[in-house]
């Protein structure tokens, strides 16, 4: 069974541009993030995408290691990735993603 098997009625995040699924709503941890573009929600998971180079980045709340993360099928980039939090207070970040609200839409499969 697919990841696309596993959609079917479940509200999910899709790319704004060209309608690639990228993320479940059950994966959505929170939507007090702030992006390039504007608001960010973190998920913990996201399907249908591609990772760019690993670079140190100062954010908002401290240094990290992010890549960018792009959709798999137009190559929009969405947000990123946290690689590694350089403060113990931000390790929970490790592994999440965020995605630029203005970069998604919210779908019903």
């Amino acid at each position: 069974m697919g990841q696309m098997d596993d959609l079917d009625g479940h509200p999910l995040y899709s790319c704004n541009r060209c309608r690639n699924p990228i993320t479940l709503r059950q994966n959505l941890l929170s939507k007090a993030f702030k992006a390039r573009s504007g608001d960010a929600y973190m998920f913990s998971e996201a399907m249908n995408v591609v990772l760019g180079v690993k670079r140190e980045a100062q954010l908002i709340t401290g240094r990290f290691v992010v890549a960018d993360v792009s959709c798999r099928n137009c190559g929009e980039v969405l947000g990123w990735k946290y690689l590694k939090a350089f403060e113990d207070s931000q390790r929970y970040k490790i592994g999440r993603f965020i995605i630029e609200k203005s970069k998604i839409l919210k779908e019903y499969s």
